[in-house]
């Protein structure tokens, strides 16, 4: 009676499988995020948590406001364009070279303007 030798093989296939998956999920998942604007440096902070932005509104380094990619006239008349739900927390994302004080004067504006929490999103906070 002959034995037959038995050789334990590592499963390949089901490891293709799910590097596959993984591959398909972060080419889908990479492409439904909206890309920044390209001019756009963003702040540096070590310790912050946040979301990445979706929906905010971007502050170029001259000032001016852009959101989604079109150009928007003032902070206020941004927030008065939105609904009472999304005004509650807006999201802010300014350009590294923005001086301090415009982005002040944009987060009061869009506080006058009715929005409870301005969050201003930064490099770290996009990690």
């Amino acid at each position: 009676m002959r034995r037959r030798r038995s050789t334990d093989r590592e499963p390949t296939i089901p490891l293709i499988n799910v590097v596959f998956l993984m591959l398909v999920f972060f080419m889908v998942a990479g492409s439904i995020a909206p890309p920044l604007d390209r001019a756009l440096t963003l702040v540096r902070t070590d310790a912050l948590e946040g979301r990445a932005p979706p929906d905010a509104l971007v502050i170029r380094a001259d000032g001016t406001l852009r959101y989604r990619g079109e150009t928007v006239d003032s902070a206020s008349a941004f927030a008065a364009d939105l609904s009472g739900e999304a005004r509650a927390q807006i999201r802010v994302v300014p350009d590294r070279d923005l001086p301090a004080e415009t982005l002040v004067a944009v987060a009061t504006e869009l506080r006058a303007a009715g929005a409870e929490k301005v969050l201003v999103v930064t490099e770290r906070g996009l990690e």
